[in-house]
């Protein structure tokens, strides 16, 4: 099988970033990467592309990696509390689970992807517990919940008032 060396000109899962070198089959070079845009051919000659391309990488990496940085920071000065409810016979209904955790993260204005909330199992029981968040390979945040399980009031049938019989008038 023939192969080729590409550079990329943008991330692609599974393959690479933008200004990295691969070896990629001949086919999957000429008539995918190359047309889309999406590579180009390793060429002397396109080598200042790949400087431009590499300079371009690092100065959005940098960019990302402090802004993840800020989150965690946020994120660290953060108790999120959630309630559940239950019976009187303390069963729970539901679950607190990663999207809920990032909705109330978002509700105190932090926006992350639930994906990156690493939750082994759904939250169940009253306690205080310490849940990662991995935002990106070099950082990762703490969120710190408080779960509060309440119990719901068993709803009673209301007893209709007493309607009294009217009497006859006495005349």
């Amino acid at each position: 099988m023939a192969n080729m060396k590409v550079i990329l000109a943008t991330k692609i899962e599974g393959l690479g970033c933008e200004a990295d070198l691969v070896t990629v089959k001949a086919g999957y070079g000429r008539n995918y990467l190359i047309p889309q845009g999406l590579a180009f051919e390793a060429t002397p000659a396109n080598q200042r592309f790949i400087n431009m391309l590499q300079k371009k990488r690092a100065e959005r990496e940098a960019a990302e990696l402090a802004n993840f940085r800020e989150i965690a920071e946020k994120i660290a000065g953060v108790t999120l509390e959630l309630t559940l409810e239950s019976s009187e016979g303390d069963k729970v209904f539901g679950a607190i689970t990663n999207q809920q955790i990032a909705e109330a993260l978002a509700s105190k204005g932090i926006e992350i992807d639930r994906r990156t909330i690493d939750l082994e199992k759904p939250l169940k029981k009253t306690g205080d517990y310490e849940v990662v968040a991995k935002l990106h390979p070099e950082v990762t945040a703490t969120v710190k919940v408080h779960l509060v399980v309440k119990n719901e009031p068993v709803d009673e049938k209301p007893t209709a008032p007493a309607v009294e019989a009217e009497k006859p008038a006495a005349k």
